[in-house]
């Protein structure tokens, strides 16, 4: 240990003292052990590789899915003076050698990449030269294929491991059944298992199953009482755009997201959302990771999610202030019914899977022996309505070729942003933006892109911003004025699907599904939906409960605060005062008793004893002698 961790906690980050199990963690992995941490969403699971990383010598190399969430931590660590950089797809070629270099020479010190990054045969020969001290993977169940969100990708980290000998490796997540626990130590080569859980309870968060066919209606009648920001989940990119339309027209200002709105749409979006412009936002899975906005008061799922881990994670944006916060799932026989159905959807046959892949190749106009290595543009809504299939059935067949190593579907490759002048060199000269950055950016416009008075040039928004010494968003908001004004023209850099192809095209007869691919995945996804059904259904036990045994923490302390607690107490007290006055009146005469004592000595559920003091004490008949025991008053 180079540095004292909770010296770097405080010069970098302000606390004196780490959240729970945080200082476990980075304990572990500076004592060389490979450790999994099993933390819910909001825990501070970032601290721990970045405080880590700052203790030892050497880049910490951070893999990690979401290009938006790694810009979102390079720009924040920056803004704390620490080095970090990213490289992911679509950045110009000089700018990824200059990172590489800048890491070899130790100038960087956290280096966020892609999984896919690592199929880069000319990246891993780069990486071999850094001196590497830990490897960080974020959302680590993606390694496995037991997991709700498996990535092929992530199975290429392990030989990253052969370069580097004895570096430690930190694998982080959110939501992990025991199985996806064991799968990822073992794809990661983990030496020893290692494993710090923080419990995945959540005191403040109220779990609820709304009952109700009338969706729309239901919906309001939540949102209608709700102070605060909150988000509705949805499966569709149309539903959510029809379900924000009614809300508005019911006048709840809100507005939806989904991966099909372009990258600006998405930021403004969130932006206004984050500000509470707009308090509700409905929105499909794209939204959400990287949000870390505090008084979250409610999420509702207004369609039943495949798995518990999704709808853990997702539901677990709520009440992130620590105040109280309601999840809501709202379900229905019909909705509990579909919900089984859609084990057919993700697991089409393996003919139909065939089909597709016939399409696939045909779509690009690629023959048999052709398409290896391609890298292209898809259009999902294009596809499906080309060849007259089921765009769901489509998208899982994808999915399935994927894992079965024959393409990548992938959203993670970044198209760069585009500036060009639209007033000539010589008027430029005459135009006072009155602002010094903005003259700053524009002298370093012409210096940097040639052509740029009469083609696009594709920016690198990463370079400007560090030339000019502001964050991300100032030069943003820079190009957008400029933009306005009609000095340039601006068109922000996209994220869209791509299909990588990893092996020529082949007689159908050829193409084989495996067992891995498919019967095995098929089996964990029913299970998944099983365990979806049963919380819906399940009307016996706490909701925080059954939650937590599924993630393998055996708990037996209700939450009290779901809705199977609350009707619980309200059933506890109807039923079950008969009587108790009179005994809870007769243990107080002539003696002060202990309210603990006196809950145990009534013979009923502690619920039923606590509700008849509070009548009895609102009554007037008993009182507190001391905050702990109570006495009776005299008649």
């Amino acid at each position: 240990m180079t540095r004292d961790i909770k010296d770097i906690l405080k010069t970098y980050w302000g606390y004196d003292e780490f959240r729970s199990l945080q200082e476990d963690i980075i304990r572990s992995v500076m004592s060389g052990r490979d450790t999994l941490a099993l933390m819910p969403t909001g825990g501070g699971k970032s601290l721990t590789y970045q405080v880590s990383g700052l203790a030892m010598e050497g880049v910490c190399l951070v893999v990690t899915p979401l290009i938006a969430l790694m810009k979102d931590q390079v720009e924040d660590l920056k803004g704390r003076g620490i080095s970090a950089e990213a490289i992911y797809t679509g950045m110009k070629t000089e700018r990824v050698a200059s990172i590489i270099n800048k890491c070899i020479y130790d100038t960087v010190k956290f280096l966020y990449v892609s999984p896919e990054r690592l199929y880069s045969e000319r990246f891993r020969e780069k990486l071999r030269m850094m001196n590497v001290c830990m490897i960080t993977v974020d959302e680590a169940h993606c390694i496995s294929q037991w997991g709700y969100d498996f990535r092929p990708a992530y199975l290429r980290i392990a030989d990253v491991r052969e370069y580097f000998p004895g570096v430690v490796i930190l694998a982080l997540t959110a939501t992990a059944t025991p199985a996806v626990v064991k799968d990822i130590q073992q794809q990661l080569r983990f030496e020893t298992p290692r494993v710090l859980s923080k419990s995945f309870r959540r005191e403040n968060i109220s779990y609820v199953i709304r009952e109700t066919e009338a969706k729309p209606l239901e919906l309001y009648n939540i949102l209608s009482k709700v102070r605060g920001g909150a988000i509705v989940y949805v499966r569709t990119r149309e539903k959510a755009s029809s379900v924000a339309a009614f809300l508005n027209k019911s006048g709840i200002k809100s507005d939806f997201y989904h991966a099909g709105l372009s990258s600006l749409q998405r930021a403004r979006r969130q932006e206004l959302w984050k500000n509470g412009e707009v308090p509700v936002i409905v929105a499909t899975n794209a939204f959400g990771m990287g949000i870390d906005k505090p008084d979250v008061r409610v999420v509702v799922h207004y369609d039943i999610p495949d798995s518990p881990e999704a709808y853990f994670q997702e539901a677990g944006r709520a009440g992130r202030d620590g105040k109280r916060a309601y999840a809501v799932l709202l379900s229905s026989p019909p909705a509990v019914g579909a919900l089984k159905r859609r084990i057919e959807d993700a697991f089409p046959s393996k003919e139909y899977i065939k089909r597709v892949y016939e399409a696939l190749f045909n779509y690009y106009q690629l023959g048999e022996g052709e398409g290896e290595g391609l890298v292209s543009e898809f259009n999902p809504d294009v596809f499906v309505t080309n060849f007259k299939l089921n765009l769901a059935k489509a998208m899982s067949a994808i999915e399935i070729l994927d894992v079965a190593g024959y393409l990548t579907y992938t959203t993670d490759l970044n198209t760069r942003s585009r500036v060009m002048f639209i007033v000539v060199r010589d008027r430029l000269y005459d135009i006072d933006t009155g602002n010094p950055l903005m003259e700053k950016l524009l002298v370093l416009l012409m210096r940097n892109y040639a052509g740029i008075f009469v083609q696009d040039a594709y920016i690198d928004e990463g370079f400007l911003a560090d030339q000019l010494g502001i964050k991300r968003k100032e030069l943003y908001d820079a190009f957008v004025t400029l933009a306005k004004r009609k000095i340039i023209r601006y068109v922000p850099g996209d994220t869209k699907p791509y299909v990588i192809f990893h092996r020529p095209r082949l007689p159908l007869s050829y193409v084989s599904i495996g067992r891995e691919a498919y019967e095995e995945r098929k089996h964990a996804y029913a299970s998944k939906i099983e365990a979806m059904v049963r919380y819906c259904e399940d009307k016996e036990t706490c909701r925080q409960l059954l939650l937590m045994e599924y993630f393998g923490q055996k708990e037996s302390e209700a939450c009290g605060i779901c809705d199977v607690c609350i009707s619980r107490k309200k059933a506890s007290v109807r039923e079950e005062p008969v009587g108790t006055d009179e005994r809870i009146l007769q243990l107080l005469a002539g003696r002060d008793v202990p309210v603990n004592e006196l809950v145990r000595g009534i013979g009923v559920s502690p619920e039923v004893v606590v509700e008849r003091i509070r009548v009895l004490l609102d009554e007037g008949k008993i009182r507190y002698v001391t905050p702990s025991v109570l006495g009776l008053i005299s008649r």
